[in-house]
């Protein structure tokens, strides 16, 4: 385990299984430029749009709700660490990340999105 994890540990109960897959990467992704909370909030963003599946396949019940389980997470993170235009900011990239679908747009855009939402917050 390295020492972010530990930090974020707390953070990851319950969902260590997708620490090795998209969570982990995605966060390692946010990392690089974000402190560790904030990186953490956006790949739990990042990993709970992706267990909704939206539009691209119909969830398990397991998946939608792990996936509450990061937004919820990531909703406590960003009150606890990022103002409130950081907050309104990572809600509309999941209103725009929800509405994919229609619009053609992927998840790659979530994280361009986040990154933009995170960049008012440090």
């Amino acid at each position: 385990m390295s020492v972010d994890t530990e930090v974020l540990s707390p953070d990851l109960r319950h969902l260590e299984i997708h620490w090795e897959g998209s969570l982990g990467e995605a966060y390692r992704a946010h990392r690089h430029r974000w402190p560790p909370k904030l990186a953490l909030a956006a790949a739990l963003v990042e990993t709970g749009v992706g267990l909704h599946g939206l539009g691209r396949t119909v969830p398990s019940p397991v998946d939608l709700l792990l996936g509450d389980l990061c937004l919820a997470r990531a909703s406590r993170l960003l009150a606890n660490e990022a103002g409130r235009v950081v907050q309104i900011a990572f809600a509309r990239a999941i209103e725009l990340a929800a509405s994919a679908p229609t619009s053609g747009a992927d998840l790659p855009m979530i994280r361009e999105l986040l990154g933009r939402a995170l960049e008012g917050a440090v």
